[in-house]
């Protein structure tokens, strides 16, 4: 039996971890489950899959848990906190962690499993982006496995020959084709974007995401931050990435090689599609996906992004270029500025304009220790909320 610890098991990527592995029951166990807050679906999960422990960061949700656990006669194990979640995914009845917190937020715990040499499944984009040169480092002193859960990312893997830690030009890749959705404005006006409201922008056309996650579609921010992720996961620099706009999301992603050939992973938009390949690789195994209907298809689009359009892509490029903690800061200001969007204090296309502010007034250092890089972090979101009252006033 494989243990499986599962950072953020109450989000959509956790939810879909769990279905795949209830799926494989003589295969996986759940050895650990982890929530920030919502204590009634953790309760479901634990009846559902009996883990050893549960965690919830929030710590009267977490008081609230043991409560109806014991009420319900079901001997977990309860931990609370960001060192409950390094705990559980350094435990040694644990192989695999699957690390989907979304945000900040999931750094510390995914540095832990990296640490304790776990096969980490990555769906939280932040560890890479805010310090993928620290977790590239602890995979190879460790000795982790490190398998990209994005969709696009895992495309790439499954597009890639098998050794290509050492650059892409010693294995005959030229490019690799990042393909995106365009989002749900792709093809608005910009005059009416200034009217954009958080549900027509969470409204994705093609996956089901949290609210966030489904902004930073919709910005085009999440592209851009999958790009940095490419950079550290494939060993490249940014000028070997182009994010190819593709309607359909039929096609997840792309290799160009040095012979003109050009590989790319297909398949129907779910999740559960790049979980099942990483939780079994080298292997495969059924996913609950119905397999693409070629016939269904009809077409297959592309287009080239427009920067005017979409900001936040462009920034983030000129970041992973910055280098340092040039991507934490863009990351942090991000953040704060969605969460203002969601809770209608800032127009959708401020957006933009809060990161690019704070990009230029706050400096950006070598990303040499976690503590560097959660100051820079600290500051960005500092400078963010400023000028999110500059904005309001």
């Amino acid at each position: 039996m494989i243990g499986v610890t599962v950072l953020g098991s109450t989000g959509s990527i956790g939810v879909s971890t769990l279905d795949v592995m209830a799926r494989h029951p003589e295969r996986f166990k759940a050895i650990a489950l982890t929530a920030n807050s919502q204590v009634e679906r953790m309760l479901e999960q634990c009846h559902q899959h009996r883990p050893e422990f549960a965690v919830m960061v929030d710590e009267q949700a977490a008081e609230q848990l043991k409560n109806k656990l014991q009420a319900a006669g079901l001997e977990i194990e309860v931990l609370s906190g960001v060192e409950g979640l390094e705990q559980v995914a350094a435990l040694p009845q644990t192989d695999y962690v699957m690390a989907a917190i979304v945000g900040a937020a999931g750094l510390r715990p995914t540095l832990a499993a990296a640490r304790a040499s776990k096969r980490v499944l990555l769906a939280n984009k932040e560890a890479l982006v805010m310090s993928g040169h620290l977790l590239m480092q602890e995979i190879r002193d460790s000795g982790a496995e490190l398998l990209p859960i994005d969709s696009e990312h895992n495309a790439i893997f499954q597009s890639m020959p098998g050794n290509f830690s050492d650059g892409l030009e010693h294995v005959g890749v030229t490019r690799i084709l990042l393909t995106a959705s365009g989002g749900p404005f792709r093809t608005n006006s910009l005059e009416s974007l200034k009217s954009v409201t958080p549900d027509q922008a969470c409204a994705h056309p093609n996956w089901e995401m949290g609210r966030k996650i489904s902004v930073d579609s919709a910005t085009m921010m999440n592209k851009g931050l999958e790009v940095i992720e490419a950079c550290w996961l494939f060993n490249t620099p940014a000028s070997n990435i182009q994010v190819v706009i593709h309607p359909q999301s039929v096609i997840h992603s792309m290799v160009q090689y040095s012979d003109g050939s050009v590989l790319a992973q297909l398949g129907n938009p779910d999740m559960r599609t790049p979980i099942a390949h990483a939780m079994a690789w080298p292997e495969r195994m059924e996913s609950g996906v119905a397999s693409l209907n070629m016939f269904d298809i009809a077409r297959l689009d592309f287009e080239e992004p427009d920067m005017t359009r979409f900001p936040c892509l462009r920034l983030a490029y000129e970041a992973i270029v910055a280098g340092g903690t040039a991507p934490a800061i863009l990351n942090a200001a991000n953040e704060i500025a969605v969460e203002a969007f969601l809770n209608e204090r800032l127009p959708f296309l401020s957006i933009p304009r809060i990161i690019e502010t704070t990009l230029e007034r706050v400096s950006h250092h070598p990303a040499e220790s976690l503590d560097l890089i959660y100051e820079d972090d600290e500051l960005a979101r500092e400078m963010a909320k400023q000028l999110l009252m500059e904005h309001a006033a």
